[in-house]
């Protein structure tokens, strides 16, 4: 092939490749626009938190916003601006009785207005107590034990052998108890290793909370907390128990050499 027909041939190549991509671009030029259709979500205003409101913490109108809420999700007991224009103002001095996010919708089970009761009363569950006894750094996990923490409830004790010598008796009253404050923490702050207090509060039932009355003047209570993954397991014995009496539902066990007895517990 002579120079000349060389040219000839490139030129061909070159002018189908050119048709090809003049053909390919009209293609794409008039394929028809891809149509995005959107759905317009009607949205209602709902009180909801500003910032994150602690349990305890008092409830300032400026802590409290209105924010667009998708009218699908909204809850039965979300508080509207429709329905409640002024509910922002009207919850102003409120107290949380739980913790709410910032962003989250607020409800009025959520706060409790002066006059309605104290926080503690209203995280109580139906049918429980609150009752305190005295801790100590010793007596307490070295006041490591936290609101919300559960623990088992030892009372230490002195009694008389019947050989006429004193000994010491260790009882399990209770076990995975709760620890509703310590001292007048009823939540403990983010970040915050211990409280230092005189006094725990514990969540009992009536009966329960008769017996570390008569605990208490017996001997000295001890606090042992227990481990997170035991925290669902079953509280307390099921019935009141005599602790003056030296026999009864209870175990005697020798435990280096201190006795130690274990009542009918869960």
């Amino acid at each position: 092939m002579n120079h000349k027909q060389a040219r000839l041939v490139v030129g061909a190549i070159a002018l189908v490749f050119g048709s090809g991509a003049v053909i390919g671009m009209k293609s794409i030029m008039n394929k028809p626009a891809v149509v995005v259709k959107t759905k317009k979500v009607s949205t209602v205003n709902v009180l909801v938190a500003r910032k994150n409101i602690a349990l305890g913490d008092v409830v300032k109108a400026n802590s409290l916003r209105w924010l667009a809420w998708p009218q699908d999700a909204l809850g039965p007991h979300y508080i509207r601006q429709d329905r409640r224009p002024g509910a922002a103002q009207k919850y102003a001095g409120a107290i949380a009785r739980a913790q709410i996010m910032s962003g989250e919708p607020i409800s009025a089970r959520k706060l409790i207005k002066v006059g309605e009761g104290g926080v503690l009363a209203s995280i109580l569950p139906a049918g429980m107590r609150a009752i305190s006894t005295k801790i100590s750094e010793q007596s307490a996990a070295g006041q490591l034990i936290l609101p919300n923490d559960h623990v088992d409830v030892i009372l230490t004790r002195r009694l008389r052998a019947r050989n006429g010598n004193s000994e010491h008796v260790v009882d399990t009253l209770f076990r995975n108890v709760r620890i509703l404050a310590i001292g007048q923490v009823i939540e403990a702050k983010e970040g915050k290793k211990s409280v230092q207090a005189k006094t725990a509060t514990l969540e009992l039932t009536p009966i329960q909370a008769e017996l570390l009355v008569q605990a208490n003047s017996m001997g000295k209570i001890s606090l042992a907390l227990r481990s997170v993954a035991d925290f669902g397991l079953g509280k307390g014995p099921k019935a009141s128990m005599n602790l003056k009496s030296q026999k009864g539902n209870s175990i005697s066990v020798l435990r280096y050499g201190v006795k130690s007895r274990a009542y009918g517990v869960n």
